[in-house]
């Protein structure tokens, strides 16, 4: 009897990913999980970031692109007064300020000049290319390129607590946003520098961290119980026909 091909799993997999995992990390690890290598993901996090990482299994790989386009929501925290040359906790530090005793209304009044449409400019230290080469292979020589400044959009961003140095925030952004920039930025207007020093991705449009399984959490299920979780593509993105 000849026997009929094993059907590949295909779906999306809400998964919490931990600070010290990259979004690579999370892929190869599922792929040893499932045995299978057709998966990818709908939206890098950088290493210190945790949170939301939206998985493509199998065919479900087919609609990244839509899923990439969605609006993000993310929480952090900002510590003003050292510069880092990647803008976040990660990079090297480049100046320390004294911070000024701000109050909370000045703060908002800064944070509130960033809501809307704008132009913000990719930091060095990012993925995209120039000339074939990642930008963070020319930071990493000590290279500034010019660059194309993107289009974006911030519904929301509002400081929830405020206890010098640090500001924890919520932010609502549109694709291709760098919060490591915004708060870099944020640094820059309140005149002492600053760094993104953590970042979670809370949800990406309909799909909340709430509803995702961290990686010890996916270690420790079936495979069957692993596809019970999977989100059907047609679910996942209703707009697209596959």
């Amino acid at each position: 009897m000849i026997k009929a091909p094993v059907q590949e799993m295909s779906g999306v997999l809400l998964v919490d990913k931990p600070t010290d995992h990259t979004s690579h990390d999370v892929v190869a690890r599922l792929r040893g999980k499932l045995k299978m290598k057709k998966i990818g993901h709908a939206g890098t996090l950088d290493p210190m970031a945790t949170g939301l990482l939206i998985m493509l299994i199998g065919k479900a790989t087919r609609i990244s692109q839509y899923l990439i386009s969605l609006d993000k929501v993310y929480t952090g925290t900002i510590t003003l007064g050292v510069v880092t040359n990647s803008q976040d906790a990660e990079g090297e530090v480049m100046e320390t300020n004294p911070v000024p005793e701000f109050t909370e209304e000045q703060v908002r009044a800064e944070i509130k000049t960033f809501m809307g449409d704008q132009y913000q400019m990719p930091p060095m230290f990012s993925a995209i290319k120039i000339g074939g080469v990642p930008l963070y292979k020319k930071a990493r020589k000590g290279e500034d390129v010019p660059r194309e400044p993107r289009f974006i959009r911030i519904s929301e961003y509002e400081m929830t607590r405020l206890a010098l140095p640090e500001i924890d925030f919520r932010v609502h952004t549109s694709k291709g946003t760098y919060v490591r920039t915004l708060a870099h930025d944020l640094g820059q207007k309140l005149g002492c520098g600053a760094h993104l020093s953590s970042l979670r991705r809370i949800a990406t449009d309909q799909f909340n961290v709430a509803d995702a399984l961290t990686m010890d959490e996916i270690q420790a299920l079936s495979l069957p119980e692993i596809e019970k979780r999977l989100i059907p593509i047609h679910q996942a993105a209703p707009s697209i026909a596959l």
